[in-house]
């Protein structure tokens, strides 16, 4: 059913639309015709604005991106230790992130990219923002701790860190949970043993 629309830009009432659709039906399920329904403007708009679906899609994705992006690196320029953005960075992964659907279009996406070049050069580019984020956080805080950075290069933590999101949503998506809350529970550990190292050379 479409939702009251009192915009000034349908452009962005487009967008709405194609993210509330992409979460509850996936874009297989969404036609022009019931995004501009939903939306509550012309069909006609949905090509003027866009295209195509794909560029619908794939900008509605690029501007969720950019909302959580920026929660990120506020979080990580925070003041808190690291071990409690991480705690935090996590509980959006297990908690916020699922609900708002943003994991669902992502996955989503991805999918639809597959055979297709171009669009895989998009979702790289959102994947490297996300990549911009927590490769500034994690090398500031294995600096902090102390850590080799030729055992612990910061690229390679931070890709080992991306893919295991990867696989967590991917695997919640289809019904699969076993192991993760051991992971995060293991990595939790290690990092509240770095914590205590770092409070113990400061003393």
């Amino acid at each position: 059913m479409a939702q009251p629309a009192e915009r000034v830009d349908p452009r962005e009432g487009l967008l709405d639309a194609a993210e509330r659709l992409l979460v509850e039906v996936g874009y297989a399920g969404i036609s022009a015709r019931r995004l501009a329904r939903e939306a509550g403007v012309n069909l006609g708009l949905v090509h003027y604005h866009f295209g195509s679906m794909e560029n619908v899609f794939l900008e509605a994705l690029e501007r969720f991106t950019g909302r959580l992006v920026e929660r990120h690196r506020a979080l990580y320029a925070s003041d808190l230790p690291f071990i409690e953005k991480w705690r935090t960075a996590m509980a959006y992964l297990l908690g916020a992130d699922l609900s708002s659907g943003y994991e669902k279009v992502w996955l989503e996406l991805q999918a639809m990219a597959w055979n297709k070049p171009d669009l895989k050069k998009r979702l790289a580019r959102v994947s490297a923002q996300w990549r911009a984020v927590l490769t500034k956080a994690f090398g500031e805080a294995m600096q902090e701790y102390g850590l080799d950075p030729d055992l612990f290069p910061v690229d390679a933590v931070v890709s080992l860190v991306m893919t295991f999101n990867l696989g967590v949503m991917l695997e919640r998506h289809t019904g699969v949970l076993a192991g993760h809350r051991e992971l995060l529970g293991w990595i939790d550990r290690w990092l509240e043993g770095l914590e205590q190292g770092k409070r113990g050379k400061r003393r």
